[in-house]
């Protein structure tokens, strides 16, 4: 079991060794890594410092996810949204 207290968004780019990843439930987490699972374990400890940084400042703290899930994903192109978006000149 992957014990995560939010839900993981890892994607892989077009360099097989290297992975970003980020929490749609923690706005700002964000990382990056070498693996899928150097993606899963970095995540563990990162989300804790971050939300002991949050409280350390005085901000907001989002709520546990009850049921977080881990997606694994190819990088979303900016310039392909772009294109689909009719923004791209």
């Amino acid at each position: 079991m992957i014990d995560l207290r939010y839900s993981l968004v890892i994607e892989a780019t077009e360099d097989p060794n290297f992975y970003g990843f980020y929490s749609p439930d923690l706005e700002g987490f964000t990382g990056v890594g070498h693996s899928i699972e150097d993606c899963l374990y970095k995540p563990k400890w990162g989300m804790e410092e971050y939300v002991a940084l949050l409280k350390e400042k005085d901000l907001s703290v989002p709520k546990a996810n009850p049921s977080p899930t881990v997606v694994i994903q190819n990088e979303k192109s900016l310039e392909k949204d772009r294109v689909h978006a009719g923004t791209l000149t």
